[in-house]
């Protein structure tokens, strides 16, 4: 079904997963297996195979009070055991939430849904309505959990009409994971369903309930259509209606004036993934969340009391419509997809059943023209940043050749925190330049002007990584050197900038991710070099070694035993460090040069371990016994 890769997803625009869904016949099929889940209630999924895919369906017909269907969120602890989807630590519908621990709590049925992932390549989770919510957290769970899935098997969610899910730290760390062309909700242009939850439902819970009840004996038993709506009256569903779009015209001035500001301050549900908005014409696709809230709203605009109930349960006829408009080279459109503006413009709209003199096309328009301008933004911001980063290679080699002259005489740290050259007020001024390049593309980061992947993509990964191994001594040389550790409190826990512990944890994810993969990664997989490395795989070590050096001031004036003891420990926990990262040849050349302050240190240390044998073993053997060995 998909391509499998290094990538979480073969996906990377709404585009491509688009046409990939309207040439194949997954959208039709996930809703077939959708309404046999739906009408073989109380079975919550249902599991069958069309060729070479495997679809689990999950029920959209189980009931959830309705008292549960407010906007209220649970909390997913990050490292609590006991929650199946701890390790995103982000918050998700509580009454959905639930639902789906009780598949999971239920080992019968959820080993079902396992062997079905572990025995086959392909496979898609579906669902329609709430069963939409429940496949995409099953989806996320086995995502979240097994992190080599996608080097075993294929696996899709597709929902039908499905509610939100989860707030905007959830949609934001399914990008960053790249899950997110995992995931295609497909939506008609007038569903009330998947705009329900911008409302605070608990106010109009009769409605609520009496529209559920309608729908869920709709779904079990479709022969029944053709009987009026519900039990409530025109102007009752009209008011519930209204209420809903008033709630949903909010959320689209929030998350205009959020993007317009850059700011991140939304609190309730945001949408993931791609959403495909279809008519009886066609559909559209869409990846943006911010322009994906924005569609719902002006879509609904144009809604009828009747459409916005009905079409809930009308995604069979507009699937085949998608197909059929796809098969014909017309009627269907991923934001905009046609070279001409015009043209692609008024083939979004048809897609939509929209004419250019609809009251709300000129809106539209400007919605999806700025979801192409947002989707290219990120990537155009991070070419540029490419092109400012082959810029700064002068400052880096100039660094790289102050490290090579200094590397047989006392090591480029040491250099640079004498600073006594002129070659030492030019290397500054390089680490200084390199230093601003990466705070801007930081500061870009947190302004969410680069794509939400950056920190996982190879180029930027291993130049920071590079840069965090070639500049951070300097950096520690600096601080040391101007004493900051003596009214700051040493360099890891007090000075390190935050920069480097970024860069730190790109790199720590990518050997994770690695080591996952089953291609090494992991101190467990490291092979022994079988020369020096380029420079020290440790760029705290330098900082390391400053504070053993003052234990060793410590060590001579000291007279409490106690005090002794714990500074004898400390000094040996770093000699062992530094032997084992001297024996693997994880250090550069330099550390070893002859004058290095590591050097230095290393026979301080021997001649003061003699004198504090002499000092301490008493209180040692005291504290540890006679089988005490030093």
């Amino acid at each position: 079904m998909v391509a499998r890769g290094e990538e979480a997803s073969p996906f990377e625009s709404s585009q491509m997963l688009a046409a990939f869904l309207a040439s194949t016949p997954l959208l039709s099929d996930s809703w077939q297996q959708c309404s046999i889940a739906n009408s073989t209630a109380p079975e919550r999924f249902v599991i069958d195979r069309i060729g070479d895919v495997a679809y689990v369906a999950f029920s959209g017909v189980p009931a959830i009070p309705v008292s549960n269907w407010d906007s209220s969120f649970t909390q997913i602890h990050a490292g609590d055991g006991d929650n199946p989807l701890s390790s995103l630590g982000r918050l998700v519908h509580a009454g959905f939430f639930h639902m789906f621990l009780s598949i999971y709590n239920n080992s019968a049925e959820f080993s079902q849904i396992l062997a079905t992932v572990s025995s086959n390549k392909a496979v898609v989770f579906t669902g329609h309505s709430i069963g939409g919510t429940i496949a995409s957290l099953a989806t996320l769970y086995l995502l979240s959990s097994f992190p080599s899935l996608s080097s075993t098997v294929s696996l899709l969610c597709i929902t039908f009409g499905s509610p939100l899910l989860g707030n905007e730290a959830l949609s934001r760390a399914i990008l960053k994971e790249r899950w997110g062309g995992r995931f295609c909700h497909v939506v008609s242009k007038h569903d009330i369903v998947p705009r329900l939850l911008f409302a605070p439902l608990d106010s109009v819970s009769m409605q609520l309930n009496q529209l559920l009840e309608f729908w869920h004996s709709l779904m079990r038993f479709p022969q029944r259509s053709g009987k009026p709506i519900t039990q409530l009256s025109y102007e009752d569903v009209d008011e519930f209606r209204l209420f809903v779009s008033d709630h949903l015209a909010a959320a689209e001035a929030a998350a205009e004036i959020e993007q317009e500001e850059g700011s991140s301050c939304r609190s309730l549900y945001t949408p993931f993934g791609s959403y495909l908005f279809c008519s009886e014409e066609g559909a559209i696709c869409i990846d943006n969340s911010t322009a994906i809230v924005q569609m719902l709203h002006l879509l609904f605009m144009t809604s009828s009391v009747r459409s916005s109930i009905e079409e809930h349960l009308m995604y069979g006829n507009f699937i085949t419509k998608i197909s059929q408009q796809f098969l014909k080279r017309r009627g269907f459109t991923q934001g905009l997809c046609s070279s001409g503006y015009d043209v692609g413009m008024s083939l979004a709209l048809q897609a939509l059943g929209m004419g250019s003199l609809d009251p709300t096309a000129q809106k539209v328009q400007k919605c999806l023209m700025k979801a192409r301008h947002m989707g290219r933004r990120p990537n155009l911001n991070s070419a540029n940043l490419a092109i400012s980063l082959s810029k700064i290679t002068p400052y880096r080699a100039q660094v790289e050749w102050y490290k090579a002259y200094h590397d047989d005489h006392m090591g480029y740290y040491d250099a640079f925190k004498l600073r006594s050259s002129k070659r030492d007020s030019t290397v500054n001024m390089c680490r200084l330049n390199l230093g601003n390049f990466w705070d801007e593309v930081i500061g870009m980061l947190q302004k969410k002007q680069l794509p939400h992947d950056f920190h996982k993509r190879a180029k930027w990964v291993n130049a920071a990584h590079f840069y965090r191994l070639l500049v951070e001594p300097l950096e520690i040389a600096d601080y040391y050197r101007s004493g900051q550790h003596r009214t700051q409190g040493h360099y890891i826990m007090h000075g390190r900038e935050t920069r480097f512990k970024l860069f730190d944890s790109w790199w720590q994810e990518k050997e994770r991710t690695v080591g996952n993969d089953g291609k090494g990664g992991g101190s467990s997989n490291k092979v022994k070099r079988s020369r020096f490395a380029g420079l020290t795989q440790d760029p705290c070590f330098w900082a390391r070694l400053e504070e053993a050096r003052e234990w060793a001031v410590e060590a001579r004036s000291e007279r409490d035993a106690g005090k002794l003891v714990s500074l004898w420990e400390n000094m040996n926990k770093f000699e062992s460090y530094a032997n084992e990262l001297v024996e693997r040849k994880e250090v550069s050349k330099d550390v070893l040069a002859k004058d290095s302050s590591y050097v230095l240190w290393i026979e301080d240390w021997r001649e003061l371990k003699s004198e504090l044998e002499l000092r301490i073993l008493p209180a040692l053997r005291k504290t540890s016994g006679p089988c005490m060995r030093i």
